[in-house]
């Protein structure tokens, strides 16, 4: 096995980060000190800062994480134990697009495996890889909290539920070639350094992006109204890509409470059983040993 060589690191001092041009430095300077009127501690503000650095440059550079450690006083080193640790910020360039496919245990077993191994090969890109034309990164994810839309793809951390290998390749086909693309659910999709300013803290100005932003999924609140002592709605069958929901006798595990946020994407793919495993149709469950 070859090692490339930028990958080689042979301990020798790198030269210090070159420092951002003037007209951007004053611009982060202006946005980085309001970022700072947020906290009591200005250590407490370098998430966000990190998150605003990335915003500029697509990635967390040595330039922006020296703005950061000279912003807060802290050392480099202090900012970069923090770059590391979270996977939200990205070490070096990427594409237009995050394109994140969950491959955490239940998403993995509903076909995740199935569409990161079919966007690799599609896309000649590997694990956090970016295609030449600098527009989709792939990586696989861990859980993203939405397991009732197993399989779940992410753009730029919107939500692109109950996915395939054939809609995920309709998808990064379609950010590749500029056409608009619409999240299952949540605010519309932007760039990922426009995602990256959001996270910074900076409101979103988009018209109606605030207002399409949607919470969990109905299956996902159900436990919490039982807890509630909420009173259910009569249990309905729905097939979200499929027409109108059919009335079922009450369930509690079939409760569907629909949302004005719910809507659907024009990647959902049509629900069928996990593609990883055509073999074995979905089918009523089975107690064990039967």
């Amino acid at each position: 096995m070859t090692t490339s060589r930028q990958d080689v690191s042979l301990g020798m001092p790198q030269l210090p980060a070159t420092p951002y041009p003037a007209e951007v430095r004053a611009r982060l300077d202006a946005d980085a000190k309001e970022v700072l009127a947020r906290y009591p501690g200005s250590r407490s503000a370098l998430l966000p800062l990190l998150h605003l650095v990335q915003s500029e440059e697509g990635y967390v550079s040595r330039t922006g994480m020296a703005f950061c450690a000279e912003t807060l006083d802290l050392t480099t080193a202090e900012v970069t134990a923090v770059a590391t640790f979270y996977s939200m910020y990205r070490r070096r360039p990427s594409g237009d697009y995050q394109v994140g496919v969950c491959t955490n245990t239940l998403c993995a077993v509903m076909g995740g495996d199935a569409i990161f191994d079919t966007l690799k090969e599609h896309l000649g890109v590997g694990n956090n890889e970016t295609t030449e034309d600098g527009k989709v990164t792939l990586e696989h994810i861990e859980c993203n909290a939405a397991c009732d839309f197993a399989p779940v793809v992410m753009v730029n951390w919107e939500f692109f539920d109950n996915q395939t290998p054939e809609s995920a390749t309709r998808l990064v086909d379609d950010l590749i070639a500029g056409r608009t693309v619409e999240p299952t659910r949540g605010a519309p999709l932007c760039s990922y350094k426009d995602t990256a300013r959001i996270l910074a803290g900076f409101p979103d100005e988009r018209p109606g992006a605030v207002e399409a932003t949607g919470g969990a999924g109905p299956a996902s609140l159900i436990g919490l109204k039982l807890a509630k002592g909420e009173a259910l709605p009569k249990a309905r069958v729905v097939s979200p890509r499929a027409g109108q929901p059919q009335d079922a006798p009450p369930h509690d595990a079939q409760v569907h409470d629909p949302s004005p946020t719910e809507r659907l994407s024009s990647h959902d793919a049509p629900q069928q059983t996990s593609a990883s495993d055509p073999e074995h149709p979905a089918g009523p469950a089975a107690e064990e040993g039967e």
